[in-house]
């Protein structure tokens, strides 16, 4: 098998960059999961064996070579609605409908097999390494990968890891951050939450995107106005990044798929879906949170309508409260609606109060005290 004979299959199929390199053990990955054990405790808990994904071997025994794909998740534009409230790379994630990239990959690997080479597509190396390796990409500070030469050298793209029993020659690799140097680190300065404390270290766990499918429990008082209205994901580092810059001032077509489910996202029809609902939905589409989470997502919408600073969502916000048994979900509408402000959040608040207790109570008491 030719090495340009699957560059051209992986051109066909619509990926828009291939790289390839060797199946060495990510020793400097290692490096940093063993002195940051703390910040990644919580990847197990979630079934993530990061570690196993250190040496491609331990998923492929006979593996030899490992292929990149590179495919730009932003080649159409999203729906304004779903924008600052869903991160774009999960707007069209297919991988539980089997859409039109889960094909690509899966025609792809057909290739490969076809072709006597086997082939695994893991979900616990490291991607973005994995990448820079293959020569696909460079780093940006906000750990994100950043294109060698599509989609104008953005980071809108998603990089998808073969380990494959043939050996490849092997690409140049670019593992090095690409930012220029007159950057003055405005990720950094820009994350709401910290997260990224100097270039090229974040603490996941403080991150948007961590805290708004994965934190447990009520999200703490001290960062919801960070959060903003991210419901799902966070696009903050990459928006205000000068090397994305060209993407996005450019007009493109409308994402069809995503906009067909558009008014599924509607921020009220989420505040007040039932199970059914959700599991029909939502869920097939943005799945971070299990079917037995829709708490979480009422949870993050309400902050999310807290901080908009739309009065229109007061009444909703306030059927939202006597519909729900969840105190998590109570707690966050209590302070949304403090949060918005106004005569008829108050009238509320201290209607609910008398048969309220524990966490909603406090709640409550707190989002009166903001009047």
């Amino acid at each position: 098998m030719d090495k340009i004979d699957v560059i051209n299959k992986a051109l066909e199929l619509g990926f828009e960059d291939i790289g390839f390199t060797t199946v060495e053990p990510f020793d400097s990955q290692k490096e940093i999961l063993d002195s940051r054990r703390e910040e990644y405790a919580w990847t197990m808990k979630k079934g993530f064996d990061l570690r196993k994904g250190l040496d491609p071997k331990n998923i492929l025994h006979d593996g030899k070579s490992i292929i990149v794909l590179i495919d730009v998740y932003f080649k159409e534009a999203f729906p304004t609605q779903m924008e600052g409230y869903f991160g774009r790379c999960y707007q069209d994630d297919d991988r539980i409908t089997k859409g039109q990239l889960y094909q690509r990959i899966k025609a792809f690997r057909v290739f490969l097999r076809d072709n006597g080479i086997d082939s695994r597509a893991p979900f616990n190396i490291p991607h973005r390494l994995t990448a820079t390796r293959a020569g696909v990409g460079t780093f940006g500070k906000n750990n994100f990968l950043y294109s060698r030469k599509v989609a104008k050298k953005s980071s809108w793209i998603s990089p998808i890891p073969l380990i494959v029993d043939y050996v490849f020659e092997p690409d140049q690799p670019t593992v090095e951050v690409g930012c220029p140097k007159w950057c003055k680190n405005t990720c950094i300065a820009s994350c709401p939450t910290g997260a990224l404390s100097s270039p090229n270290k974040i603490d996941p766990r403080k991150c948007i995107s961590y805290l708004s499918y994965y934190q447990e429990g009520i999200t703490p008082v001290d960062i919801r106005e960070q959060l903003g209205t991210w419901i799902y994901g966070c696009d903050r580092c990459q928006e205000v990044c000068p090397r994305n810059r060209l993407w996005l001032s450019q007009s493109l077509p409308t994402n069809e798929r995503v906009a067909a489910k558009e008014t599924d996202f509607d921020l009220i029809q989420l505040l007040h879906m039932n199970r059914d609902y959700y599991k029909t939905n939502i869920w097939p589409h943005m799945f971070y949170m299990s079917l037995n989470e829709i708490w979480r997502w009422k949870m993050n919408v309400a902050r999310a309508m807290g901080n908009s600073i739309d009065i229109k969502y007061i009444p909703e916000l306030i059927k939202a409260f006597e519909e729900n048994d969840d105190e998590r979900v109570k707690g966050m509408i209590a302070w949304a609606l403090a949060r918005l402000g106004g005569a008829e959040s108050k009238l509320a608040l201290e209607r609910f109060l008398p048969s309220s207790n524990g966490l909603v109570k406090d709640e409550i008491l707190n989002a009166l005290n903001q009047f």
